[in-house]
């Protein structure tokens, strides 16, 4: 999978999420492995964006493949089982991480 693809299927997630009850979350993922990329989701002003860039004022960074990323938009991939396993890293707030994690596990259910 590429970046772009990763990046893509995280802006189809965006667009259908439910941010309400969400002020302001700054989250960087970085992409790891044979695929590498950085983007950013940021929920501000009761909208949602996701830019292929660094967000150097973030909340927190999430570190993840991008096959285990799609595995968390598909909903096959517990964000708390893949931190255990390690398969996912938090550098920052992890109350912001699990508060991307539900954006994410609710839009899925959704």
């Amino acid at each position: 999978m590429t970046f772009e693809t990763v990046l893509g299927k995280a802006r189809e997630m965006a667009a259908k999420a439910d941010i309400s009850g969400i002020d302001f979350l700054a989250v960087q993922i970085n992409i790891q492995g044979e695929q590498t990329g950085v983007f950013y989701v940021e929920v501000k002003d009761g909208r949602i964006s996701v830019e292929p860039y660094e967000y150097y004022d973030r909340q927190c960074r999430i570190m993840i493949s991008g096959e285990d990323f799609e595995g968390l938009l598909r909903g096959t991939l517990d964000p708390g089982k893949a931190y255990d396993e390690g398969r996912l890293q938090v550098e920052g707030d992890l109350g912001k991480a699990l508060t991307f994690a539900e954006l994410v596990q609710n839009q899925v259910k959704g």
